[in-house]
């Protein structure tokens, strides 16, 4: 690729590349606009959701608040160092794990990663069109669900910089209406200290499950966190990428998470997490609707631009336009498919996407920050399979499953590891794989670390 700029601070054409280096010269923008994207991503609906889950529990409010705190501040983290990586490398997340796991090798997590963004503008796209029925009584879910897939279909073909545009007018939005809601739920205190839950297993169990979704759902960027800042010049500060991202994710996530645990609380039995939120809002239900359909819009134009850049990592001869098209229109499709037993399918697709992610990150991070893995080459010239990270990976994802503890079904299975009582039930595996990949890759790299350059 020329080292001239084309594309630099430009909004207005569409972006030029998909998975190339970014070049010097058309390096910009600063470590700061990253804590807009990452308020703006997360002030959303499928966070909001997240919310109800320990109030159908039953796990108590302090407990919950705990949980919800515990996941966003440990998600965040391996999000903000991921996200720290993206000038260094000039390249998209999963591009750089090739490092670590080969071009070929590579296609596994890649191949994942491609789904699991699916999934999630698959969630976003019903709770969109959810809310669009809400205040448009009448108009079908297909035609709500696709008004949301065009527009934000539209946004990813244009790319890198529309999309950091449109997130950093989205988040003043957004944070308004965010902002009045939780005043709103907050001014019925003594109802929501009088409630009385009915708890559906033990405290510790239940503490984990929340602990795990609120993880999975921020941590789940994570292979896709340097998608945004690839293009900041290679001199930025990782630690000023690291805080501001983890600042914006952490800040949104949470707070979005709690309003969705108050109004669990006031809401009428049965309700719909949009339904509730419109009820609880009164006069200001409309608006807080208004703002579940933007907060879907500023989450998807994300995961459907990553899922491009998914395709493209698995060596998919097709224009990053033309994928964008694909993506959306498959997540149109699992929207129609999966939507009348959304609740259920929404926990299920979190706690799923811990267990790969986790050992994958724990390769990736140590590849990068404790192996001093960080030269471009290292990247684009990566070995077919790299089977230290790949050997890592699948024993952690392997070990992590013994110990997994949820209630669906897997092929006819119920999702129990033979270890999970270790716990008393309560899921923790994933960390458990996180810790196993990352040991099994330093013994298997003994001594690359000392020659490392750095």
């Amino acid at each position: 690729m020329e080292e001239s700029a084309r594309y630099g601070d430009r909004v207005t054409i569409p972006e030029p590349y998909s998975i190339e280096h970014i070049p010097f010269a058309e390096r910009h923008g600063h470590s700061r606009q990253l804590l807009w994207l990452w308020l703006a991503a997360n002030l959303t609906i499928a966070d909001y959701a997240i919310g109800f889950v320990p109030v159908a529990l039953g796990l108590s409010v302090g407990p919950a608040i705990l949980a919800l705190a515990l996941g966003n501040i440990l998600g965040g983290l391996v999000l903000a160092w991921s996200a720290a990586m993206g000038p260094a490398a000039g390249y998209p997340q999963m591009f750089i794990g090739r490092r670590a796991f080969g071009r070929i090798g590579g296609y596994i997590p890649a191949g994942l990663n491609w789904l699991s963004t699916a999934g999630w503008f698959t969630v976003n796209t019903i709770l969109g069109a959810f809310a669009i029925e809400l205040l448009l009584p009448g108009l079908p879910f297909w035609l709500s669900a696709a008004v949301l897939v065009v527009l934000q279909t539209l946004l990813v073909i244009y790319g890198h910089n529309v999309i950091q545009e449109f997130e950093r007018y989205m988040v003043l939005i957004l944070g308004v209406l965010f902002a009045i809601a939780t005043v709103i739920a907050l001014s019925h205190g003594s109802t929501i200290a009088a409630w009385h839950p009915k708890p559906l297993a033990g405290a510790l169990t239940l503490f984990a499950i929340v602990l795990a979704v609120s993880f999975s759902y921020i941590m789940s960027w994570s292979p896709y966190a340097s998608d945004y800042s690839r293009y900041l010049p290679e001199i930025t500060s990782r630690s000023y990428i690291a805080i501001y991202v983890f600042i914006g994710a952490v800040l949104a996530s949470f707070l979005t998470e709690v309003v969705g645990l108050l109004v669990a609380i006031l809401a009428p039995a049965g309700a719909t997490p949009i339904a509730a939120l419109k009820t609880v809002m009164g006069g200001f239900g409309a608006f807080a609707v208004v703002a579940v359909i933007l907060g879907a819009t500023t989450a998807n134009v994300l995961n459907l631009y990553s899922n491009t850049m998914s395709a493209k990592v698995l060596d998919i001869r097709l224009q990053r336009w033309h994928l964008a098209i694909i993506g959306g229109a498959l997540g149109f499709a699992l929207a129609l498919l999966g939507y009348q037993n959304f609740t259920q399918n929404y926990e299920n697709f979190l706690i799923v996407l811990d267990y790969w992610i986790m050992p994958w990150l724990a390769v990736v991070l140590l590849d990068f920050y404790v192996f001093g893995h960080r030269e471009p080459m290292g990247f684009s010239q990566a070995v077919p399979v790299n089977w230290n990270g790949l050997i890592a990976w699948l024993i952690g994802l392997a070990v992590s499953l013994l110990f997994i503890s949820e209630q669906f079904q897997v092929f006819g299975l119920k999702a129990h590891g033979p270890l999970a009582t270790w716990f008393g039930d309560a899921d923790f595996g994933y960390f458990i794989g996180f810790i196993i990949a990352g040991v099994i890759y330093v013994l298997l790299n003994r001594g690359t670390a000392r020659s490392a350059k750095h």
